[in-house]
């Protein structure tokens, strides 16, 4: 009899766990390339992020991070990413998400962190002129 108690109890703390720790809200497919508004390397995590604008506004509403595979120089100087094809991390809705599988958008993705905002001016925290840099 207790042991059926204490598994039940388990099983009620589980579910409570569980219901609180996912976000109801799910997570968008991936944007078209027309909304991406900046995109950014991650040196210290080697992620290659793109961010868009969903809305149209110019302010960032969606971010992508993929892992990148290999990084290297053009002739021009400009850098060029070879990236997993599909995210590692998605930052939407004041959360962010991760797919440890790398599939796309398919609703096994899961909440990494809520209540985050993806803050832009850790990659370029500086202005010229009053202008971003």
């Amino acid at each position: 009899m207790i042991r059926q108690f204490t598994a039940c109890c388990v099983l009620s703390l589980s579910i409570l766990v569980q219901e609180h720790a996912w976000s109801k809200d799910v997570l968008p497919i991936e944007p078209d390339l027309s909304t991406r508004i900046d995109e950014l390397y991650d040196h210290e995590a080697r992620l290659f992020l793109m961010l868009y604008s969903l809305k149209g506004d110019g302010q960032i509403d969606y971010v992508t991070g993929r892992m990148v595979q290999e990084y290297a120089r053009s002739n021009f100087g400009n850098p060029v990413y070879q990236t997993e094809i599909h995210p590692l991390f998605y930052w939407w809705n004041h959360n962010m998400w991760n797919d440890p599988e790398q599939d796309g958008v398919n609703g096994n993705e899961r909440i990494y962190q809520e209540n985050i905002e993806f803050d832009v001016s850790r990659y370029k925290p500086c202005t010229f002129n009053g202008q971003p840099c």
